[in-house]
């Protein structure tokens, strides 16, 4: 085994176990050690444990490694206090005098012990059963980055005359062919280009430029790595990202405030959206669902910005959210019972909570025989029954005329025969259009609403049925909350990322002027681990549904067991 400290170019040091007696250096993913940074190769070079100690072998890198400031092709073996050094970067090789023998077998880890070891943790507290990557994300040198940008700038420029000169119609050229013979432009342009230094890797600088001028820049590469969940892009040369629920600065950043407009425009175009001054901020999608927002300047005072809510390539599951932790195995059997029986839910939950994540997978225990219809601001549901309609709202064009909202989606749901109405998210008048179509045989339906507890839950859409504009007394208000819906699911996101079902709560009626709530199963937190992430337990409270007790009087076979008071599920 090999444990490495890696110090970053700001001094922030990590350490990172190799279970193998091999451990490789470079940008690529395919790495333990990720290293970020123009002068890094994606193999850069590669750290061994040979039977007469730990060797160090540098792959061919133009930058090249060092050892205690000497540039080395292969050195070893190491001795204690020796100093590896890759474009600023400081690794140091632990415990050097560790035998080569391998370790014995009361020290292997069990199995229980690697599925329980944090994914993201920098030193595992079980080595898992193969290396997984770990990436070293720290902002690069501000005049490395300030010199790279102008590169980038001066071959875009030369790529933008080449098309002049060769009169190219972009217009008629497909998505695929205009990449293909983008990137063959820019790679005779580099090629021929003099004043790129040597140490710089000119296919990332022919990347970084295609992707600004054909994709999204330097989001393309953040877009790619599942491990990131959101981007936020605050001006051209400020991007943070969320990665395990943990908020860093990236040190990818765009050239210029220009081609962060760029970015927008290509997002919103296929879209039908627009943004320029008139019209300084827009919703969209992206084509694998994912959230945008973007605002631009005179609103945007620091410069245009981008908000990307990634949806994870793959659709989670049930199985998921338990490994996750977000719920138990009966929480998620009882979630399923009541949406196949058509009871009328609400997911509550704050911003970045993983309501719409959780809506996705309550959506996918509608049986399949039913038709349903989903409303959203941006399609995000991805749904897989037969007999789906989706539908999208639609901003107002340049001249204030072409709005389509979301109340007018709802509306317009109860003329196309559903038998389950999906509506994204609940902001304003529509949660009156909601209540209806629950009250009005349309049983099953599901939406989201934001608020930090069930009861918060009900307040807000109170708020909400009044901004329809209709002057209802309050009463008849919450008559119709407690008559229409019968859940509200309580998600919760931690201070450490995590993200779990915190309450699952029935209303029951109406006691005077109170709507009456009974909680089924909580989440009680019991402080923080050692590696930060929350502690608790879901129990039961005791309380058995009348929703249940309504399927049990049909002849439905229940399982009641489940409910008793404490039970630690």
């Amino acid at each position: 085994m090999l444990r490495i400290a890696v110090t970053t170019p700001k001094g922030q040091t990590s350490e990172i176990e190799c279970t193998i007696d091999t451990c490789s250096i470079g940008k690529s993913d395919e790495n333990l050690i990720v290293l970020q940074g123009w002068t890094v190769a994606k193999k850069h070079a590669v750290v061994q444990r040979k039977p007469d100690g730990v060797y160090v072998e540098d792959l061919g890198s133009s930058s090249g490694t060092e050892i205690n400031g000497s540039k080395i092709t292969r050195h070893g073996p190491l001795k204690p206090g020796d100093k590896i050094a890759i474009a600023g970067y400081t690794l140091e090789v632990l415990e050097l005098e560790e035998a080569a023998a391998p370790a014995p077998a009361a020290a292997a880890p069990t199995l229980a012990a690697v599925q329980a070891a944090p994914a993201a943790a920098v030193v595992a507290t079980a080595a898992p059963p193969r290396p997984v990557p770990v990436a070293v994300e720290v902002p690069q040198n501000v005049a490395e980055q300030e010199a790279m940008n102008k590169h980038l700038k001066r071959i875009h420029q030369q790529l933008i005359k080449q098309m002049d000169l060769r009169r190219m119609d972009v217009s008629r050229q497909t998505e695929d062919e205009l990449r293909a013979n983008t990137k063959a432009m820019l790679d005779d342009i580099v090629k021929q280009d003099k004043e790129l230094p040597a140490d710089i890797d000119r296919a990332q600088v022919v990347k970084r430029v295609l992707d600004e001028v054909v994709g999204l820049g330097p989001l393309e590469d953040l877009l790619a790595d599942e491990l990131v969940t959101e981007i936020m892009v605050n001006r051209f040369d400020e991007i943070f990202i969320e990665r395990a629920g943990k908020l860093t600065k990236s040190p990818i950043t765009f050239t210029s405030d220009q081609a962060v407009i760029g970015a927008i425009e290509r997002i919103v175009a296929p879209l039908g959206r627009r943004i320029d001054e008139s019209s300084p901020m827009v919703d969209a999608r992206l084509k694998d669902g994912s959230r945008v927002n973007a605002v631009i300047p005179p609103l945007a005072l620091k410069g245009s910005n981008i908000t990307i809510r990634k949806f994870s390539k793959k659709k989670l599951k049930g199985e998921d959210m338990i490994r996750f932790g977000s719920m138990t195995a009966e929480m998620l059997t009882f979630m399923e019972t009541i949406v196949d029986q058509k009871a009328n839910i609400i997911i509550s939950g704050g911003t970045g909570s993983g309501k719409t994540t959780l809506l996705n997978l309550l959506s996918s225990f509608i049986p399949d025989d039913e038709r349903i219809i989903t409303v959203e601001d941006a399609a995000e549901l991805q749904l897989t029954q037969p007999n789906l309609i989706g539908l999208e709202s639609r901003p107002a064009n340049a001249e204030g005329k072409g709005l389509v909202a979301i109340r007018d989606l709802v509306k317009n749901t109860l003329r196309m025969r559903p038998d389950r109405i999906v509506v994204g998210e609940c902001r304003g008048g529509e949660a009156l259009d909601m209540l209806t179509a629950m009250n009005t045989g349309h049983d099953g339906s599901l939406t989201t609403a934001h608020a930090n507890t069930p009861r918060d839950c009900l307040a807000r859409i109170e708020v909400m049925v009044m901004m329809a504009g209709l002057d209802l007394p309050v009463r008849a208000i919450r008559e119709q909350i407690a008559s229409a819906i019968r859940f509200v699911i309580q998600q919760s996101r931690f201070s450490c990322g995590s993200r779990k079902i915190t309450y699952i709560s029935e209303i029951t009626g109406m006691e005077g002027e109170t709507i009456s709530m009974q909680d089924i199963f909580v989440f009680r937190q019991e402080g923080f681990g050692a590696d930060g992430k929350v502690k608790g337990k879901f129990v039961a409270t005791g309380a058995i549904p009348d929703f249940y007790q309504d399927l049990k009087a049909r002849g439905l076979d229940v399982d009641l067991s489940v409910f008793q008071a404490g039970r630690t599920l």
